[in-house]
């Protein structure tokens, strides 16, 4: 019966986790595909179209560089009050955000306050998924069997692809059944303002969970001994820098592979070979799908190998599969580009889906939000939030998309030498602080 309940309890807080991820994540990442079909015609229209999308890509960034903020700010608050909290007003923020860009006017209709608006929000957008993942991660990480914990955990990892599978799925509905004109008129629109009925349930779904107990037994220990009353994010610097080194090389490939594969691959695919927006979408659906169905399983798979050797195969296979990537879509194949995008998210599922439990060991309980959410946010700045930019410019300069295979293998490299590097973690103990106490075969390689 307790077991049972348990198992119950768990499935309840991993719902919960996954539910407010896929709205965070549809959010963002409708601006992102947003940004690269419509933003350019509908905030920019002054610029030549190759400049349009460059100044819409240059907004998708500058949310990148509100997530550490927003890790910072969420981190700090987290480590201190606990994770649901901070969880529950991360969703408001992003779906307030996003339903007001489905309603902001165009630069035909207010002029320059159209962009300074959408940049605005889109700053939103980035402070709140910067606080949302640290947070999601953590609560499903600290609850349940820590013999389970690399698939528990991978499902809030799928919240992303869920939320890319919503975005996609609807803009490519739209793209195929309306007019060219319809759809950079107004029905690009429409998601971003269905985002409100998708906040609604998760924060039903999110406020019935309990506050993770690992915190609350790090709490109720912290009463009985000298209290460090210096901030989280200094006492991280302090104790945990290899594991912030560790962390941010950990998600260099896979955060500027994912941009590749799923935002880089619209422009790409409609501006370099001139193919129809719906064409493109509708890959990039079905390698969303099978992303959702895979890092469950490569976080299970964690449990039984390791979180390193499987987040190797990852890294290695991106920055291989990156060239495939290029010369499967260059055929203009619909076939052929699906398989192009769907082999290069089940090696990115690879990392993902044990990069949750992975990082989560990293760090101690009094400030495992801030570790975790610095450590993963600060890498999107430098490789998810230049990722589109830094493509669109290599293959401007260069005229060939093997310019983004090559971005992509150097990041690669990054990551394989951070992860190979440092010891297997799947053993640690989260109520333990890695940073004080280690056991003999926990200690980090070299």
């Amino acid at each position: 019966m307790a077991e049972s309940r348990e198992r119950t309890n768990i499935v309840r807080v991993v719902a919960a986790s996954m539910a407010g991820t896929t709205v965070e994540w549809y959010d963002f990442f409708l601006y992102g595909v947003a940004a690269a079909l419509v933003f350019g015609k509908v905030f920019f229209p002054n610029s030549d179209p190759a400049a349009g999308t460059l100044l819409a890509l240059g907004t998708f960034a500058i949310g990148f560089i509100a997530r550490p903020i927003g890790g910072l700010v969420f981190g700090h608050f987290g480590d201190r009050i606990g994770r649901k909290q901070l969880l529950v007003l991360s969703l408001l923020m992003m779906g307030v955000s996003t339903f007001a860009i489905g309603l902001l006017p165009g630069y035909a209709t207010i002029g320059l306050a159209a962009p300074l608006l959408l940049t605005l929000l889109r700053l939103v957008q980035g402070f709140a998924l910067g606080g949302e993942w640290g947070g999601a991660v953590l609560i499903v990480s600290e609850h349940g069997d820590p013999a389970r914990r690399g698939f528990w955990a991978s499902w809030p990892q799928a919240g992303a692809p869920a939320g890319q599978l919503l975005a996609n799925g609807l803009l490519a509905l739209l793209a195929a059944v309306q007019p060219e004109a319809d759809f950079i008129g107004w029905g690009w629109r429409i998601p971003f303002l269905l985002s409100a009925v998708l906040v609604l349930i998760g924060l039903w779904v999110r406020l019935s969970v309990e506050e993770s107990p690992v915190f609350k037994a790090a709490q109720a220990a912290a009463k009985a001994e000298p209290a460090d009353e210096s901030l989280p994010i200094m006492q991280v610097l302090r104790q945990y820098p290899r594991e912030v080194v560790t962390a941010m090389g950990a998600r260099f490939a896979e955060n500027v592979s994912y941009y590749i594969f799923t935002i880089v691959v619209t422009t790409y695919a409609t501006k370099q070979l001139g193919l129809s927006s719906s064409f493109v979408l509708g890959a990039v659906l079905i390698g969303a799908a099978v992303h959702l169905a895979t890092i469950p399983v490569w976080g299970a798979l964690s449990d039984r190998y390791g979180r390193r050797p499987i987040y190797l195969i990852g890294a290695v296979g991106v920055g291989l599969w990156a060239f495939a990537f290029i010369a499967l879509i260059d055929t203009r194949s619909f076939p052929l580009t699906v398989l192009a995008v769907v082999g290069g998210l089940v090696f990115h599922g690879a990392m993902y889906g044990p990069q949750a439990a992975f990082l989560s060991e990293l760090f101690g309980t009094k400030v495992r939000y801030s570790g975790v959410s610095i450590g993963y946010q600060l890498a999107s700045i430098l490789a998810g939030g230049l990722a589109p930019i830094i493509a669109v410019a290599l293959v401007a300069a260069t005229g060939s998309g093997y310019a983004i295979s090559g971005y992509v293998l150097v990041a690669a490299v990054l990551t394989i030498l951070a992860v190979a590097t440092y010891a297997e973690t799947r053993h640690r103990d989260l109520a333990a602080d890695p940073a004080v106490r280690r056991s003999p075969d926990d200690t980090m390689a070299g």
